[in-house]
This record gives structure tokens, sequence and C-alpha cells, in this order.
């Protein structure tokens, strides 16, 4: 987009007494996309200085990128890779943000009693999520063999060394559900520092959005519809948020015409069943982009019982049959053809 400062141009020799005072430049969004940790991300900042925000876009892309290849599940010079090769030989030691990140994960398995749990990655793999209809879902001796090395409470920690242990040979941890969030959360702290005071970053359903957009107004958010991909079904406007949504209409298979999504419970090893979609709202993305998941797993009744639990933290769900329910400090406003879609949708995660 142009800039919109405009200044007053003075009539040739007009007398310089005449002159009037340049207007203050107007700030306005700038944005830069980028594919990052697998999944599109992209990064908006206000600003009525052009350098100063691609700077500070750069500078939140180059931190998101930095956490992706420092705990990347894939890339095999990450520390999180480094860990899982070394499970049940020795621990690990890595650097300290890596550790407490692990150590705030361990922390939602607690509260969320395991519905997340980074050690999912242990499980075998023995579904495939190809939108199409399987016959029937695996037995039941190859589903609980499938998690047998599952369990957040075996990751040792040492705080004296900064170590991570896995103690069994084949168990693995995958940062997956909260990475996104993390790289969210710090490329957010990194624009503000540089003096963005308003901005959006939307790491493919992980959204967080600060300050006001170039017209003073908040940061309109839409939230999708399960039932009809990519329409929306309500919207809300948010400042100093994260809106991160979660859904298993992206990656599934059916069987007798019921859908199975991509996120499996670490209890029992079958996919996550009762809900279509997830959204937390809450002011740290980090947690949101974990909650979600826990939700997912925990199920409608559990789920929302927990969200109600937590201070400043609210949802919507969307369940099976299409329903919507919101926690008890949650206000949503239902989409319908009269108002403007000028909004941030972002996909559930993958």
């Amino acid at each position: 987009m142009g800039s919109l400062a405009a200044g007053l141009l003075l009539a040739l020799g007009a007398s310089p007494a005449l002159a009037q005072p340049r207007a203050a430049p107007r700030p306005r969004a700038y944005t830069r996309s980028a594919h990052l940790m697998g999944s599109a991300f992209t990064f908006t900042a206000v600003s009525a200085d052009d350098s100063l925000a691609w700077r500070a876009l750069r500078a939140g892309l180059r931190e998101t990128w930095r956490i992706d290849r420092l705990c990347s599940y894939w890339d095999s010079t990450s520390q999180v890779v480094k860990i899982n090769r070394l499970a049940g030989i020795r621990p690990v030691v890595v650097d300290q943000e890596v550790y407490d990140l692990i150590q705030r994960t361990l922390k939602i398995s607690q509260l969320s009693g395991g519905a997340f749990d980074i050690t999912f990655a242990s499980s075998d793999k023995i579904y495939h999520f190809d939108k199409t209809e399987h016959a029937s879902l695996p037995d039941s001796a190859t589903v609980h063999r499938s998690i047998r090395r599952i369990g957040w409470q075996k990751v040792r920690l040492d705080p004296a060394t900064h170590s991570v242990f896995l103690p069994e040979k084949g168990m693995r941890i995958n940062l997956a559900g909260i990475l996104q969030g993390y790289g969210v959360r710090r490329a957010s702290e990194i624009m503000k520092k540089m003096g963005i005071s308003g901005g959006l970053i939307n790491g493919s359903g992980d959204v967080y959005c600060w300050g006001k957009q170039p017209d003073g107004s908040g940061w309109r958010i839409a939230i999708g519809d399960p039932a009809r991909p990519h329409t929306v079904s309500s919207w809300l406007t948010v400042s100093d948020l994260a809106v991160v949504t979660a859904g298993n209409y992206e990656q599934y298979f059916t069987v007798g015409g019921k859908y199975y999504g991509h996120i499996i419970n670490p209890h029992t090893g079958y996919p996550a069943t009762g809900l279509r979609s997830v959204t937390i709202i809450c002011p740290d993305v980090e947690l949101a982009d974990a909650l979600d998941d826990a939700v997912f797993v925990l199920g409608p009744e559990q789920g929302l019982a927990l969200i109600n639990r937590l201070k400043d933290i609210n949802c919507t769900l969307i369940t099976d049959s299409g329903q919507t329910l919101v926690s008890k400090g949650m206000q949503l406003n239902p989409y319908h053809s009269a108002a403007p879609a000028a909004v941030a949708q972002p996909k559930p995660k993958s």
C-alpha cells in the first residue's frame, strides 16, 4: 500500500512566511508473509515509519525462524531432535530457553490431566488422515500398543544442568502443539520493543494482535465454520489478545460417516471426538496454542470446565453436531451478510 502521509505544496514563489507545517505521517499497515514451522505465517506492523515497519517485520520473521531451527521435530540440527536421538541413552544439555519451554509444557500437561502431552510423538503411526472413508478403525490391540511409550510424567528435567532425558528408547517429544504460539509470542515481543505499537501475527491459526489498526479500530478476528469450509461462523473484535483455533476438518478420515481428526487422545490412542473446532482467547498466545489441543482431547464438557476454571481465558467450541458452546466470559458476534468481513480468518492448525 502507498503512504497516506501528505504534505502541503507551496506555490512557486510563495513567501516562506506563508509555509504551513508538514502534516505528520499517518500510520498504515505493513505486511510480510513467510513459510515457517511448516505453515503459513503473516506478520503485520502498524506504523507511520516505513523503515521501522520493515525492520520490525524482518526481525519478527527472523526470530520465528530461529525458534523453528532450535526446536524443530524435523531439523536434524535441532535440540529436540538430539533429545529424541539419545532417548534411553543419556540426558541432553539444552539451552535455557528450550529447557524452560519444555518445563512449561509439562505444567500444562499436569493442568490438563495429560490431555496435552508433548510425548505424543512416541506413538506409532497407525492412522492416515487422507479425507477419505475408511472401512474401520485399527483394532484395539494395535491402538493400545501404539501409545505404550507416551507419558509426560516420564520426561526428566535436571535444573542444575539444564538437561532433558527421555528414559525409554523410542520415546520422542514434539513441541508442535505449542511451538507456533511460542514463535508468535517471541516475534511480537521483539516487534513491540522496536516501537511497533500495533500489529497482528497469524501463525496458521495462532493469531496474536496488539494495539490498533491504522484507523484506530480494534482487530476483527473471524472464526471459521467447520460445516462450510472457507466461511465464517462468528467474529469478535480484540486487542492485546490471542485467538487460537484448532480444527479437525483439515486433516481427517471417516468411518461410517463419522469424522476422525488428527488430534489424538494420548490416553486412549484414538482420535479425539466430540468437537470439530476449538478457539481459545487469552492474553498469552503460547498458552492458548497448548490449551486448544487440550480442550479438543477433553471434549465439550470437560474442556469447558477446564477453561471456566482459568482466569482471563475464554473459548468457543463447535461440536460434532454443529452446536456452538462458549465459556462463561465469552461473547461472540454471529456472522451474517450485513456484517462486513474485513477480518483475519485463521485456518485451524495442522
